[in-house]
């Protein structure tokens, strides 16, 4: 059984998709990374990528008329590159509902809370505002609604009293780097299925310890 051909969708600085990188040069890991595609010609990513030897598309999304313009271009070249499944990794669109049914389940992205709190944008601001005592990541299957879909793995760090954004964020996205690489190898190996609203893992004692908290879906 060949590695699963994954694409990876970036926007800017690709801080996870160094993390996907590092993993999938290891020989034993069950994916390759085998296009990124930038809708920004100057993401950061798009170096990343290129220093790894793995081709790069950039896809301006102001060059089209709609969204669903620039996500039919976006799935054409992941096609044309013979993609199995996708990654966003720091992808600062939303995507078509079009798009996200034709990758139902082959689509994932990991978010910077613990979903369902704390949905779309400045989540470590609004976690310390809230005063949460527990912030994390979620990588998760994508459906059309926004920072929805089944949820694969989360990790939690604890929230501090001194805490700002910045030095929250920091703690969380050590997380994110352990957590993505390790929810790509649990789907590569077949470990993960979909049903209803959840995902199912399979073998979940080889999953390791990511956190001061770790929590798995059922």
């Amino acid at each position: 059984m060949g590695k699963l051909k994954t694409g990876v969708l970036i926007s800017g600085r690709g801080s996870n998709l160094q993390a996907l990188i590092d993993a999938c040069s290891q020989p034993e890991f069950p994916a390759e990374i085998s296009l990124v595609i930038s809708n920004k010609a100057d993401a950061y990513g798009l170096v990343h990528a290129s220093d790894a030897g793995i081709p790069t598309v950039t896809i301006n999304h102001q060059d089209f008329a709609s969204r669903e313009a620039f996500d039919r271009a976006v799935d054409e070249a992941l096609r044309d590159a013979d993609i199995e499944f996708l990654c966003l990794a720091g992808f600062m669109r939303i995507l078509s509902d079009e798009f996200v049914q034709i990758w139902q389940d082959r689509l994932i992205n990991i978010h910077p809370s613990l979903l369902p709190a704390f949905k779309g944008l400045d989540t470590h601001r609004r976690a310390i505002d809230a005063g949460v005592r527990i912030a994390g990541c979620t990588v998760h299957f994508v459906r059309p609604a926004l920072d929805d879909g089944p949820i694969i793995m989360q990790a939690a760090v604890p929230v501090l009293a001194d805490d700002t954004p910045d030095t929250l964020a920091e703690r969380i996205i050590t997380q994110e780097h352990l957590c993505y690489p390790q929810a790509l190898r649990m789907i590569a190996e077949g470990r993960v299925t979909v049903a209803g609203d959840k995902a199912l893992i399979t073998d979940t004692d080889s999953i390791g310890d990511f956190a001061n908290q770790a929590l798995i879906s059922p």
